[in-house]
């Protein structure tokens, strides 16, 4: 068994990092997080960060087995439709989606929203093998930025969503619906649980203080010496103390409204109306 290459994809608008994670025996591939770029001003979509991945698979001559979302992202609306149509794949997401589609059903009002994750070709439960050509892969659920959030083991890398930030940013927010900085504890544990030599892959970075360059790779050896929230044996009620004091300085991600209500149907944006246009819904005094 063979590990996988990895390619990263940057997205400094949403400081998001999508990845094609693919087997070099093989070429069969995976695309985790993907972005469709979105203007808040202007309501307009584009696919310029979706097209950088469709050219760097069909350059590699790559064969895309998954299109793999670590969870409902909050931060960016998701390119998954537009890479699957052009690349094929099977769309997944962690199980527990469905209680995030059930809670934001009601606050956009999405009254066609199915809520049993069927907007996606799989989902996949906590444990579960799958493989990303001929290697190994494993979902691991990690709760507590949202209650879907899963990391993906594929070979000696982890893709751990919002779980963990690069070690001098520390750790993911927990104040959304269904989030809890006691469940994010127990699910780093779980990250840093996997052999030290481990690769650990960000979905964001933000560059934090002092640091020049956008950075988003790391060891679970670094994180365990040198993650500022969890290194030097803090234990689950301090770091949920500091935890739940940072999130309620916090605002909103300047993208939650559109990106939620187009994510939670798997990517796919509203039908449009009568006059041929799309509408995102902003609920007002809601949120």
């Amino acid at each position: 068994m063979s590990n996988p290459a990895v390619q990263a994809f940057f997205d400094e608008a949403t400081f998001t990092v999508s990845y094609v994670v693919s087997d070099p025996d093989t070429k069969q591939a995976a695309i985790i997080d993907p972005v469709l770029d979105f203007d808040p001003a202007s309501g307009r979509t584009s696919t310029t960060s979706a097209d950088a991945v469709i050219s760097f698979v069909k350059d590699s001559e790559l064969h895309i087995d998954w299109i793999l979302e670590t969870h409902v992202h909050a931060d960016h609306l998701s390119g998954a439709p537009y890479l699957q149509e052009r690349l094929g794949g099977r769309t997944a997401i962690g199980r527990d989606v469905t209680s995030v589609q059930g809670t934001f059903k009601d606050v956009f009002n999405l009254r066609d929203l199915q809520v049993d994750g069927s907007q996606f070709d799989q989902l996949l439960s906590d444990g579960e093998s799958f493989s990303v050509g001929s290697i190994g892969a494993q979902v691991i659920a990690t709760p507590g930025h949202t209650p879907a959030c899963v990391t993906y083991r594929i070979g000696n890398s982890a893709f751990v969503g919002d779980t963990l930030f690069m070690p001098d940013f520390g750790t993911a927010r927990t104040d959304f619906p269904g989030g809890s900085a006691s469940t994010l504890y127990a699910s780093i544990q779980k990250i840093l649980d996997l052999p030290e030599d481990t690769r650990l892959f960000m979905c964001h970075d933000y560059k934090a203080p002092g640091r020049d360059d956008y950075a988003w790779e790391t060891t679970v050896a670094e994180q365990r010496q040198s993650n500022i929230h969890i290194n030097q044996g803090v234990g689950e009620q301090e770091f949920v103390r500091m935890r739940e004091s940072r999130d309620a300085k916090l605002g909103m991600p300047k993208l939650i409204l559109p990106s939620i209500q187009v994510n939670v149907r798997a990517g796919r944006l509203p039908e449009p109306e009568d006059n041929k246009i799309r509408y995102l819904k902003i609920p007002l005094d809601a949120v």
